[in-house]
């Protein structure tokens, strides 16, 4: 069974335009209990805000702007589902800007391909995988608190050098696609004051390999606010130095397994 409930609270987003985020309900309300039936906020909260963030501030500039992200609150698993009513009180009572709930017990990535979506995330790795093979550009969300007013994007490079071995995953196309529209969105704004950063980091090859993989990017429409050459080094350091929201992969598939 699934059920696809807009939210009548807030202005709906011109489908179209609009880039589509699934985030896992478990995601967004994983804290513990506030009273009168509301759960408190989850290791999402500060992606929801950002992700509000960028949209306050497009509008600003445009108010005729149609690229715009538009959030859908997803349920992956029945026990989930049959807490549908405190899901919507929850939303409403801490103010986020969800545009649909998609309550599902079953095949949770037949509804987030039914409802477009162009992007998943996650706290679950089983989750995200299962989806990315079906098709849908999937993301771990980070668990270190991240800024609520900056949208921060780290893109791997590594997969957008890589040779291919065998055919390309599913979710590859998509993965281009969302690239570049987030690449339109951050041309919106300047240099400085952004409210939307994106970052390289290529884990292995030098500095050639991130000249590679930034003029790809580029190519697609995509340039970034920083990229970092770590040539083998680990990741985890850069990371917990710039918290991003959620790690990107070229492919869809690096970074979730192991």
């Amino acid at each position: 069974m699934v059920a696809t409930i807009q939210n009548t609270d807030v202005k709906q987003k011109d489908a179209p335009g609009a880039v589509v985020v699934a985030v896992t309900s478990r995601a967004v309300f994983e804290g513990g209990d506030v009273g009168d039936d509301v759960s408190g906020v989850g290791v999402a909260f500060p992606l929801l805000q950002a992700l509000q963030s960028v949209n306050r501030r497009l509008l600003e500039k445009d108010p005729a702007e149609s690229l715009l992200f538009d959030v859908v609150l997803i349920t992956t698993d029945s026990q989930q589902q049959q807490q549908s009513a405190r899901i919507v009180r929850s939303t409403r009572h801490h103010g986020l800007d969800v545009g649909r709930f998609c309550f599902s017990s079953q095949d949770f990535t037949e509804s987030l391909l039914s409802n477009q979506v162009n992007l998943f995330l996650s706290t679950d790795r089983s989750e995200a995988l299962q989806a990315s093979r079906g098709g849908v550009l999937s993301a771990l969300l980070e668990r270190q608190v991240s800024s609520t007013e900056q949208l921060r994007v780290m893109l791997c490079g590594d997969a957008v050098v890589r040779p291919a071995a065998g055919p390309a995953p599913p979710s590859q196309a998509a993965a281009q696609s969302f690239s570049a529209r987030l690449g339109e969105m951050r041309r919106r704004f300047g240099a400085a004051d952004s409210p939307l950063s994106i970052v390289l980091v290529t884990a292995s090859g030098g500095a050639e390999s991130c000249g590679a993989a930034l003029r790809t990017l580029r190519s697609r429409g995509l340039a970034v606010d920083e990229a970092y050459c770590l040539a083998g080094a680990p990741r985890s350091p850069i990371r917990s130095l710039l918290r991003p929201h959620f790690l990107l992969a070229d492919d869809g598939v690096a970074g979730l397994e192991d």
